[in-house]
């Protein structure tokens, strides 16, 4: 089972188990995050598209703590003119260990093959 998630103007493919790191949130460690933003969900009875989020969809994930990324060096540089700047940035993102995929247990999901038949009928 697998998920489609939008975080941070970014788009994720998530299971279970997966670590990934996005955005820095000012949030402890060992408490959970909830991504509402589920795109697709792919499970044993198909592939679930949303048009453009599935209702009551949520991905909940653990919060392992903050992640620095790799240091990026910028310089400035002008010839002939004793003008040299060396600057430094590392960005801080948020890792997190997807801890499960929610769907909406009330309403049966369509499958991508429904979604697809439906479409066509409309047109």
């Amino acid at each position: 089972m697998y998920a489609i998630i939008a975080d941070g103007g970014r788009q994720y493919k998530v299971e279970e188990g997966q670590e990934l790191v996005v955005d820095y949130r000012e949030v402890p460690q060992g408490s959970q995050l909830r991504f509402e933003q589920v795109l697709a969900v792919a499970d044993e009875q198909g592939l679930h598209l949303g048009r453009p989020t599935l209702p009551g969809a949520a991905v909940v994930a653990d919060v392992l703590g903050a992640h620095f990324g790799e240091k990026i060096y910028i310089q400035k540089f002008r010839r002939r003119k004793n003008y040299r700047r060396r600057t430094g940035h590392r960005q801080v993102y948020t890792r997190v260990r997807i801890a499960r995929i929610e769907i909406a247990g009330d309403t049966p999901l369509p499958s991508a093959s429904e979604e697809v038949a439906s479409s066509g009928a409309e047109a």
